[in-house]
């Protein structure tokens, strides 16, 4: 072995380790997390904590899966929050004629956000931050004023049923986050709308050159993520057995951005991690519950989730300009 060779043998590790971790870090750390808790803390591998872990990070993972969406065009939709609000003051208001309509004006009202959103992106040229920021603000006010700013109770046994009922033993609600990742990733990996989503955001021009539907990508992808935000809304009304405004969905477009970033998907468009958005949001939630079982404040889990996420954006940085 020649002395160049073993001179090149760092560098050429070192090129590897860059590449690996925008790919595989998120699952290193799943592991290792889930170690630590193994033998440190106690009761972490039974069901019961298990059941509550994934109840807990399932609307995060299905309002991830349209934020890695929209990331995927580069662009970004902060109204997610307040679409859930919007599908949580819907719910007590159209229960009453059954619950297909209660779910089916939930959904409506996300469509009707996201072509809101996805017409300013797309037709008007507005940046996706200042046209999502928009109804980030006014949606959750809208939604209050539906709901006259009052917590109602939900009864309806059937709607409840999607937010504590099990099939096979699971949580409805994780069947459904778990069916939604697979159309997802179909969509993402198998389907034309897929790929021209991933170019949108590669190079829009060049696709607009290339003659391709550009706003209506934009615009559908939005739409998308509205419906997501929705289902999650529902999902959380039927988890908590009520509705509140003002506090469903606060600030989870935080959360699904961390989880999408942690994951792989680079802010800069043109690629979509569905698998890694999952682990992203999978890892948030271990953070969370980890330090809540060793009674550390939330002010020190804040401090931690930044650096995760600076991290994170760092590494994707490292990868984007090798």
């Amino acid at each position: 072995m020649s002395t160049e060779t073993v001179a090149a043998r760092p560098a050429f590790d070192t090129a590897r380790l860059k590449a690996w971790l925008p790919k595989y870090g998120v699952y290193a750390a799943i592991v290792l997390l889930v170690l630590y808790n193994i033998f440190f803390t106690p009761y972490f591998l039974t069901w019961s904590n298990l059941r509550i872990q994934l109840i807990q990070v399932a609307p995060i993972v299905i309002v991830a899966l349209g934020m890695a969406l929209v990331i995927g065009t580069e662009g970004i939709d902060l109204s997610v929050g307040s679409v859930m609000a919007l599908a949580a003051a819907f719910i007590p208001l159209y229960l009453g004629y059954g619950v297909v309509a209660a779910i089916l004006v939930s959904l409506i009202a996300g469509v009707v956000v996201g072509l809101i959103n996805g017409v300013l992106v797309a037709r008007v040229g507005l940046q996706p931050i200042v046209a999502t920021l928009a109804l980030f603000v006014g949606g959750r006010g809208l939604a209050v004023v539906i709901s006259e700013g009052q917590l109602k109770d939900i009864r309806d046994p059937n709607f409840l049923y999607l937010g504590s009922g099990d099939l096979l033993g699971i949580p409805v609600l994780v069947w459904i986050a778990a069916l939604l990742v697979l159309v997802v990733a179909f969509v993402v990996r198998r389907t034309v709308f897929g790929r021209r989503l991933l170019a949108v955001g590669g190079n829009r021009p060049a696709t607009e050159l290339a003659g391709l539907p550009v706003k209506r990508v934009l615009i559908t992808v939005y739409v998308v993520c509205s419906v997501l935000a929705s289902i999650a809304g529902l999902l959380s009304v039927a988890r908590i057995q009520s509705s509140d405004a003002s506090a469903v969905g606060l600030l989870i477009e935080l959360s699904a951005i961390t989880a999408v970033v942690v994951g792989g998907t680079p802010l800069t468009g043109g690629k979509v991690r569905v698998l890694g958005t999952v682990a992203g949001a999978i890892l948030m939630q271990l953070v969370i519950a980890t330090m809540i079982k060793h009674n550390l404040q939330p002010s020190t889990t804040e401090m931690v989730q930044a650096v995760i996420i600076l991290v994170a954006v760092y590494v994707a940085r490292e990868r984007k300009t090798r």
